[in-house]
């Protein structure tokens, strides 16, 4: 789809659909007003009869109304004036896109960035408005038999601007929405996928392609011989069970000059997660192909980085294998050494992100970074805590925390900071090893971070824990794309796009 910022605040352009806002109780938006003269208080009339009430998301498309440039016209309900901020205007976007969708409309104008929106600048209106557009567009990988009928699809979606300024802005806000959907599409392709078709090896190919479709990406791919020679042996642990063999994917961005320390960004690559030797439950077993969110995340984040050309310099880090309880399979009791050194008791082997993730981040050390920040579908426990809404968020440094937590809100894409002290590090005590991969059932997100926080010193790190937020279940199952857009805003702010 391609998105365009116009400045018109009379509604006088001829297009395919003009989507106007209307307020409950009788109260026309900014837009609204026009059509309502052009019409000759058409819209007045349908207040009043009780056709068009304005609540919070409701919609009502016009066919060819009378003495409007426009084909259609597409009311949609901002709830209260004084109620209207960020969320609502959201929501009253995704509402003009489920409409617009089901609409033959092939271009359209949305005039509902025209209304006061106090907490939100021209950049991140129009910024919502194309990540919106382009969720609503987003199709899982078809895998199907059937032959899809193809639906009359919107094209072009121009945003309305009260002047030349604000339509620069709205600019920069489309092509960064583009960008972060262009990664989230990604991510969600990759996470959608079927654990046969999306292994560890599939991984790496499509993290090779990425550095062919973008010059400033560069990727190598460390197989099981390097990992050994590396001695990752808790990494190694978590992937001896699966016939798939394990793979550690590098990719680097060059956006500023070479000797600029450069931002890590670690992503959980289990491309199925059996449980291993402590086999899951069956039931929404099969969802445990998105146990590879995190590493679909970070290389949906690296995309909208390549495409943004930021000045920035980052460094993607993936440990992708399979978890799987063959008789070669890890198993409770057993003592495996990391890259680091330390030596690890495993009491479960269904704590494997953790086992993963401690020898990637040893391994970033190498590229001395400014700042790590890994993404991992992590804990059960943490689902328990935050629930669907807000991915968890734990830091040994509160600057990269608040940072992280801004991000999250200014791409409506939150993050809730829980605490790693030591009272969680001490859960991990092991009588026969330097520490154990899990902590009692107690803060099971703050013991796994803390887990972490072991490999991670003397490094500014931080840890988010997406199980929550990653996917979505039951009738709506699929892959969320989250949180590449807090991703995408936390380094647009450490550096600057093109």
């Amino acid at each position: 789809m391609e998105f365009k910022s116009i400045v018109d605040v009379k509604v006088s352009r001829a297009t395919g659909c003009a989507v106007v806002g209307i307020y409950e109780g009788g109260d026309l938006g900014f837009a609204a007003k026009y059509i309502n003269t052009y019409t000759q208080g058409l819209l007045t009339r349908l207040q009043k009869s009780g056709d068009c009430p304005g609540k919070l998301g409701t919609s009502l498309m016009l066919p060819d109304p009378e003495g409007v440039s426009a084909a259609r016209v597409l009311l949609i309900g901002l709830g209260t004036r004084l109620n209207f901020g960020r969320k609502q205007y959201r929501k009253a976007v995704q509402a003009a896109a489920q409409a617009l969708g089901k609409s033959g409309a092939s271009d359209a104008i949305n005039y509902l960035g025209l209304e006061e929106i106090a907490e939100l600048d021209w950049q991140y209106r129009a910024r919502i408005v194309a990540e919106v557009f382009a969720a609503h567009a987003y199709k899982i990988p078809h895998l199907k038999t059937a032959k899809k009928i193809p639906k009359p699809a919107l094209t072009q979606l121009s945003v309305a601007a009260v002047d030349r300024q604000a339509a620069t802005d709205a600019n920069v806000g489309l092509k960064i929405g583009t960008a972060v959907s262009s990664g989230m599409h990604l991510s969600r392709d990759l996470a959608n996928l079927p654990p046969n078709i999306c292994t560890p090896m599939y991984l790496s190919a499509r993290a090779k392609q990425l550095a062919r479709e973008w010059s400033s990406i560069r990727t190598k791919i460390i197989d099981e011989r390097g990992l050994k020679a590396l001695k990752m042996g808790s990494f190694l642990a978590v992937s001896q069970g699966s016939d798939q063999p394990p793979r550690l994917i590098v990719c680097e961005y060059r956006g500023a000059k070479r000797g600029k320390a450069p931002i890590c960004l670690i992503g959980k690559g289990i491309t199925f997660d059996s449980g291993g030797i402590s086999l899951k439950d069956p039931s929404a077993m099969d969802e445990m192909k998105f146990d590879m969110s995190g590493a679909a995340t970070v290389l949906g984040a690296l995309r909208a980085v390549a495409e943004l050309k930021l000045a920035i310099n980052v460094v993607v880090i993936i440990a992708a294998c399979e978890n799987m309880p063959n008789g070669r399979a890890v198993k409770p009791a057993d003592i495996v050494t990391s890259m680091s050194g330390q030596t690890i008791e495993v009491l479960n082997t269904d704590a494997e992100g953790r086992l993963v993730l401690c020898d990637a981040i040893t391994y970033s050390r190498r590229y001395k970074p400014a700042a790590i920040v890994d993404v991992a579908t992590l804990t059960g426990a943490c689902v328990i805590a935050l629930g669907n809404h807000f991915s968890g968020l734990m830091s040994n440094d509160d600057a990269l925390a608040e940072e992280l937590r801004k991000a999250g809100l200014r791409a409506d894409d939150r993050a809730w900071p829980l605490p790693i002290g030591e009272e969680y590090v001490d859960q991990l005590k092991s009588n026969f090893a330097d520490l154990a991969n899990i902590g009692g059932r107690e803060g099971g997100a703050c013991t796994a971070a803390a887990f972490l926080s072991k490999f991670a010193k003397d490094l500014t790190w931080a840890h988010l824990d997406i199980a929550g937020t990653a996917w979505l279940g039951g009738s709506q199952k699929g892959s969320t794309g989250r949180p590449v857009p807090l991703l995408v805003d936390f380094l647009l702010n450490r550096g600057s796009h093109g």
